[in-house]
This record gives structure tokens, sequence and C-alpha cells, in this order.
């Protein structure tokens, strides 16, 4: 562990794991043996993260967040409170399934609202946008925006987090950074950074 780490003092961090510096956990959270979590991560209060997840660089966890064991996040996810992944799909109390813990990878750049869910083996997009109580139950593509129970696609947005408005070419403007994209065979890519 950095010796650029907050963990505060409520908080636990069990051993091994790999801490990058800058990384800040706040209040009664617990981060579990074999866990890496990248540069400048925030992490919220009361929030578990389990066995061997991996975070990128500048993830934002937020308060009450359970990250379980197969989540992998690339850098700048952000995971909005009280959302939540599992790992196993079909869970029973007297069955013992930890070796079938499923894989959940979510891409760079992408955001989770408040209260979602993420059910396992579902993959996020990088720059994805998944709504506030959203329920995940199927792959989301990249720069798409999802909502509801279970989740549906209702748009794209931007790396600025904007929502894209596409003209009969398949173009859209970012407004708020007037970067370009293109959406073609339900793909979206940014073509030009401004």
């Amino acid at each position: 562990m950095s010796n650029d780490v907050f963990v505060h003092e409520s908080s636990y961090v069990d051993e091994p794991c790999q801490i990058d510096k800058g990384v800040k956990i706040w209040h009664f959270s617990h981060v579990m043996h074999d866990c890496q979590i990248g540069e400048n991560c925030n992490i919220g209060q009361n929030v578990v993260i389990s066995p061997e997840v991996i975070l990128g660089k500048n993830c934002k966890v937020q308060n009450n967040v359970s990250i379980y064991t197969g989540v992998i996040c690339d850098d700048d996810v952000f995971l909005g409170p009280s959302m939540v992944f599992t790992n196993v799909i079909n869970p029973r109390s007297a069955v013992n399934r930890k070796n079938e813990y499923a894989k959940t990878h979510v891409g760079k750049g992408a955001s989770i609202g408040a209260n979602a869910t993420i059910v396992c083996g579902n993959n996020i997009g990088k720059y994805a946008f998944i709504g506030a109580g959203a329920v995940v139950t199927k792959e989301v593509k990249a720069y798409a925006l999802v909502v509801g129970n279970p989740s549906r696609q209702v748009g794209w947005m931007s790396e600025h987090g904007q929502r894209l408005v596409f003209n009969e070419e398949g173009l859209a403007f970012c407004t708020q950074s007037d970067d370009q994209y293109k959406l073609k065979d339900e793909q979206v890519e940014k073509i030009i950074s401004r």
C-alpha cells in the first residue's frame, strides 16, 4: 500500500491487496484481500469490496456500494450510491456456489446510477450510462443509455455524460465538449475530439 493513501480509522483493509497512490477509503468500509485499487480512486462510506475485485484509476465508488468477486472496472468508472453487483445467477443459502462466480466487466468511463443492480455476467461498455434504479440483465453497448427494470436502451451518451441526438447522417455532437460521434449499425464511436 502506498504511503499516499488515506484509510479512515473505522475502515478495514485486509492484506494482501494492492492500493495505489492517491486512494481515499472513507468510513465503515471493508476492502478484502487480493483486491487491486488504482490511483486516485475514492471509496465512499460503507462500501464492501470483495476479494479479487479490480478497480482501475480514478474510479468513484459512492456510499453503500457492494462490489463482489468477479467484477473488473476500468479507469474512470462511476458507481452511484447503493448500486450493487451480483456474482451468482441462482444463489441459495444452503448451496455453495463459490466456484461459479460470474465475471462482470465495466468499461472505461461508464456510469452506474444510484440503486442500480448489475446481474452478473453482463458487461457494461465504455462510457455507457446506467440510469438510477435500473436492473441490468443483458450486455450494455458502449455509449448506451439504459433505464428501467429490466433495463432497456433509450439512447446514447457522450463521454462527457451528455445525451447524444443523431441526425439523418448518423452524426451527433456533444453539447458540452463539441466532440463528434457517429452511429453506424447500432454502434457509436467518437470520430472527432475537440
